[in-house]
């Protein structure tokens, strides 16, 4: 390759980049684009590399359309791309092990005192860092192997999350741009999930990696513990010689200066040395409490990725997923009544599943729809809070005998739009969501038409027999 082909592919990406980087937020840039690299210009097509075949995925699934403007803006309208997606292979460098004096994973109470002469570890006699080939301490993960990625359920809730958790995991541990990773979100999304999915992806590519998933409860513990009985240098060295460390409900660390100070030290060896670290919190960096300005700043340098509560469809695939591995059928009105009503995270919805479960299998009933309706009050604490846009739309759509999709077009036919204008008086009386976002979900419309609507709504009500029997109908048969 000559060097003027060399410069020609380079600034033909630098191009194609500088429009997709005004074309897409800026997260979106840095993290699906800034780190792919021009590789050639042959035929007027263009091959770029690509870190993993996660970045294919999405590339192909999300972002088809900017790279296609941008490269027809860049070599015309006969002008290709080509991506060169690498095949994950075990790294030839392996990660280093070590014989630890102390393994706080396994050994909480009374750890050995640190040896004082620095070749010797406790009972092992030399220390395996200057001699290799001495066997290592196998160190648990602490993974749980169903929360993998083939159980983990895609949907717009944490597509973004998922993706880079799959970036993740499948390259050499700490050796792509997001690390530190910090996933947060309210309880119950999923969080957990994700970070043991990444765990365990890295570990079968990588089974020579030390891979430790800790909570911050039992990492307090440990610290205590290590503290307590003089071995707080054992406790800071083993987790220094980790190479992936999943640190879950972080939060819990706030207040605890102590702990922060050994986590601090902790954190800055793995980032310095180029170990993966992943962190999760129910809220993101910014909003976190309790915590020193300089451990908030290192998780500020992370890759915040947020999963928020599933959609509707997202709900519906979640329960088929669950009961597909527990081997069990659900009639269909059943999963979508309860994707309907269970709506606040996935562990409500499926607490509702083994609800229906258990009283089906102890009193001998049939899985019906009435069933479902006679218990799924106890896991919806409140009606107000729990009732869904997609219910209500799904409900004033069965009561107006017209398909659920219109209610979402931007139709003014009087048979479309008023069972539309209900929908939003009722999205504002039972949903705590905005009305930017009821109107986004009602035919796209503002602020404004939904504030419109619920006040004609509610004249109505109180002007118009008919509309006074339709709302209360309605509303009856939401609290059933």
């Amino acid at each position: 390759m000559t060097e003027s082909t060399a410069i020609d592919h380079r600034t033909v990406w630098q191009n194609c980049l500088a429009f997709i980087k005004d074309n897409v937020p800026p997260n979106t840039y840095n993290m699906w684009f800034a780190p792919i690299e021009p590789v050639s210009l042959k035929d007027n097509c263009l091959t770029v590399a690509l870190p993993s075949h996660a970045y294919f995925e999405w590339l192909e699934r999300s972002a088809q359309k900017v790279i296609r403007t941008a490269i027809r803006k860049e070599l015309g309208a006969t002008g290709r791309l080509k991506y060169k997606v690498p095949v994950a292979e075990p790294t030839d460098k392996k990660p280093i092990t070590v014989t630890l004096p102390w393994n706080p994973v396994t050994h909480v109470q009374n750890p050995p005192r640190m040896p004082r002469n620095p070749y010797e570890t406790a009972g092992e006699g030399l220390n395996p860092d200057l001699l290799p080939g001495i066997k290592a301490v196998n160190i648990p993960s602490n993974l749980v192997e169903s929360l993998n990625f083939d159980n983990f359920v895609e949907g717009k809730c944490n597509q973004f999350a998922r993706l880079a958790g799959k970036a993740i995991a499948q390259a050499v541990p700490g050796s792509t741009p997001y690390n530190p990773f910090f996933i947060y979100s309210d309880t119950g999304l999923g969080k957990t999930h994700l970070a043991h999915a990444i765990g365990l992806e890295l570990k079968a590519n990588y089974p020579d990696a030390i891979v430790l998933y800790v909570s911050s409860d039992l990492f307090l513990q440990q610290f205590t513990e290590a503290r307590r009985s003089n071995n707080y240098n054992d406790f800071v060295y083993f987790y220094q010689n980790v190479d992936v460390l999943i640190i879950d409900d972080i939060q819990f660390l706030g207040g605890k200066d102590k702990t922060q100070e050994a986590f601090f030290h902790i954190f800055n060896y793995l980032q310095q040395h180029k170990k993966q670290i992943i962190i999760t919190a129910d809220k993101s960096p910014a909003e976190i409490k309790g915590f020193e300005a300089r451990v908030l700043a290192r998780l500020k340098w992370s890759l915040v990725a947020e999963l928020t509560a599933p959609d509707l469809d997202t709900r519906i695939a979640i329960l088929n997923k669950k009961l597909e591995n527990s081997g069990i059928e659900f009639p269909n009105e059943v999963i979508e009544y309860l994707a309907l009503r269970v709506t606040a995270n996935v562990r409500e919805l499926e607490g509702a599943m083994i609800a229906i479960l258990a009283q089906s299998s102890i009193n001998h009933k049939e899985i019906t729809i009435d069933l479902a309706k006679e218990m799924i009050d106890k896991y919806v604490k409140s009606t107000a809070r729990e009732i869904s846009i997609e219910y209500i739309q799904k409900m004033v759509a069965e009561h107006f005998n017209i398909a659920v999709e219109t209610i979402n077009t931007s139709t003014r036919r009087r048979e479309v739009a008023q069972p539309r204008q209900i929908c939003m008086y009722f999205a504002k009386k039972y949903t705590k969501l905005p009305l930017s976002t009821i109107g986004k979900n009602c035919g796209n419309k503002d602020h404004a038409t939904v504030l419109h609507a619920c006040r004609v709504i509610a004249d109505l009500y109180e002007t118009d027999k008919k509309m006074r029997a339709d709302i209360d109908a309605i509303d009856k048969k939401m609290k059933l």
